[in-house]
């Protein structure tokens, strides 16, 4: 990543905007997901009150991933709750306590952070790429042909994990000690 990808920002934020995270560069992927978990949350994130659908029309959920080390909490980091499905559950997300916004879902031995696509501004929201785990979409809902349809993580979305790994030195920081960018 050169230094002008890293001038590449974004702001994501809860929607009272109190809770406030920067991201750096350009995004590993940005993608919609179908999984059973995804849905369960959204569905559970939608129902508490003043929250923004966290779903979509189609029960797809937008995410953009990003690199763990290129990610700063502006404000507001420590009034997030982590939300899990089970309480061994390998995923967390984090919900800001102010308005009840989901920010982020956080694999804990992975080396990204997915932030929900719509706690950045429409004109930072990257288009998604690819829909992933598609047959676990609501049944009934037809998906449009207009960018790739994976039933599984694809060879494509794995690879981007990877060599974003890669560049990262093989390391998984723990999303509380990311405080600055790597260079």
């Amino acid at each position: 990543m050169t230094e002008t990808d890293l001038k590449e920002k974004r702001i994501a934020s809860c929607s009272c905007g109190t809770v406030t995270l920067e991201l750096a560069g350009p995004p590993i992927v940005a993608a919609t997901c179908y999984c059973h978990s995804c849905q369960a949350a959204g569905a559970a994130f939608d129902a508490l009150p003043g929250v923004p659908g966290t779903l979509g029309a189609d029960g797809g959920t937008p995410y953009l991933l990003m690199r763990k080390d290129r990610l700063r909490w502006l404000s507001g980091s420590d009034r997030l709750d982590e939300h899990r499905l089970k309480p061994d559950s390998p995923t967390r997300r984090f919900v800001a306590r102010c308005c009840n916004a989901p920010v982020a879902l956080e694999f804990t031995k992975g080396h990204w952070l997915s932030i929900y696509s719509a706690r950045l501004a429409e004109a930072d929201r990257p288009k998604p790429e690819m829909r992933t785990i598609v047959g676990d979409r609501p049944a009934g809902v037809e998906l449009a042909d207009d960018i790739p349809n994976y039933k599984s993580p694809s060879g494509k979305f794995m690879w981007r994990l990877l060599t974003a790994w890669a560049a990262m030195g093989f390391r998984a920081p723990p999303i509380e000690k990311t405080r600055g960018y790597a260079r």
